[in-house]
């Protein structure tokens, strides 16, 4: 109960900032979207926590299919708008982001194959270790080749790791890896990275990318002036300048951190930035005291993706971390996201709710 009421408190305080940043928009079917998203995604957490884990990571096959055909369906009917890559399947003027449902069946399917690997196996060998990259990079290249969000990729590499970490990965291994990555990167930045994902990289540490501030900087150059024009207690509720002239472009979705730093002022922003700690903390809570390794390698991959959402996020909006198309968790416009985010942390509710393994008793 105490996870379901941070997330319900963090999704209401949501919608009211996305009540203030769409007023001055076209369209006003932002904020009903997102109140039908948040009740579809109580539903899911009630489901999550009530359907053992087991039962669900037992069908990984049919989940991996299901995540490979979600995400190839970006091939016919993906949609890019203004986002750079095409991300998105829109119809009847909805839209569903398959990365942000596939983040979640890849949680599952990474520890039950990680848990496999550590129970039945050598994790460490070089064997396990390959499959696990080969795993990794499967769902890597799947989203780039489908997508092009850089943004997601970068999501899922984050909460690779961080499973990879806590599953008990020798450290050599990281060491290894990052030696990898690093002789990687210059093919990667040359020839596969397109110019608009290494102008966005470069753009917070390169004004000369943009040097007039009137194109890729654009958002990022607003969104800092929102949150330095509200001050601690801001401007007032509906009255920021840069939000409420649509100045700041994308401020329901990426930017809705700005919108609440130039209205509500700092103090609305460390609120934001408390109660999503306290989420994510809590997922490791309920992670490292379920005494059982699937278990707690859920929590840890969800509390991973919150964490490392939350830092780029608020990164973007400061102006210190490259806008990578990342929302804010539960505050950020976006039903497919919301709801995603719903059945993660249900997942988290659901190690919870489910009694301590009889193995473990006697401790």
């Amino acid at each position: 109960m105490l996870l379901l009421s941070l997330s319900c408190i963090c999704s209401i305080f949501g919608i009211v900032l996305i009540t203030s940043a769409t007023r001055a928009l076209s369209s006003h079917t932002y904020v009903p979207v997102q109140v039908f998203a948040f009740f579809l995604g109580l539903f899911l957490y009630y489901v999550f926590t009530v359907i053992d884990l087991d039962i669900i990571s037992d069908r990984w096959i049919l989940l991996l299919i299901f995540e490979t055909v979600i995400m190839l369906l970006l091939i016919p009917f993906g949609v890019s708008g203004d986002t750079g890559n095409s991300a998105w399947i829109r119809f009847f003027g909805i839209g569903i982001q398959p990365s942000e449902i596939a983040k979640v069946v890849f949680i599952i399917l990474m520890a039950k194959h990680m848990t496999y690997l550590k129970e039945y196996k050598d994790i460490n060998s070089i064997f396990c270790m390959a499959q696990l990259v080969v795993h990794f990079g499967y769902v890597f290249v799947l989203i780039m080749f489908t997508s092009e969000d850089l943004g997601s990729a970068i999501v899922f590499a984050a909460i690779f790791v961080v499973m990879m970490v806590m599953a008990g990965i020798r450290l050599y291994w990281f060491l290894i890896g990052g030696a990898v990555v690093a002789v990687a990167i210059p093919f990667i930045w040359n020839n596969v990275l397109k110019d608009y994902q290494r102008n966005r990289m470069m753009a917070p540490y390169n004004p000369a990318v943009d040097p007039e501030g009137y194109g890729i900087r654009w958002q990022t150059i607003r969104s800092r002036l929102a949150l330095a024009s509200g001050q601690f207690s801001g401007v007032g509720y509906g009255k920021g300048f840069q939000t409420q002239t649509n100045a700041l472009t994308g401020k329901q979705t990426d930017f809705i951190f700005a919108v609440a730093g130039e209205e509500l002022g700092m103090i609305a922003c460390l609120i934001i930035m408390a109660l999503l700690s306290a989420i994510i903390i809590r997922c490791m809570l309920v992670g490292l005291r379920s005494n059982n390794t699937m278990s707690m390698l859920v929590c840890t991959g969800v509390a991973a993706s919150l964490f490392f959402q939350m830092l780029v996020n608020t990164g973007m909006n400061m102006g210190i971390t490259p806008v990578i198309g990342i929302t804010l968790p539960f505050f950020s416009y976006g039903g497919s996201s919301l709801m995603a985010t719903f059945a993660a942390v249900g997942l988290v509710s659901g190690a919870k709710y489910r009694p301590t393994p009889q193995q473990f008793h006697r401790y």
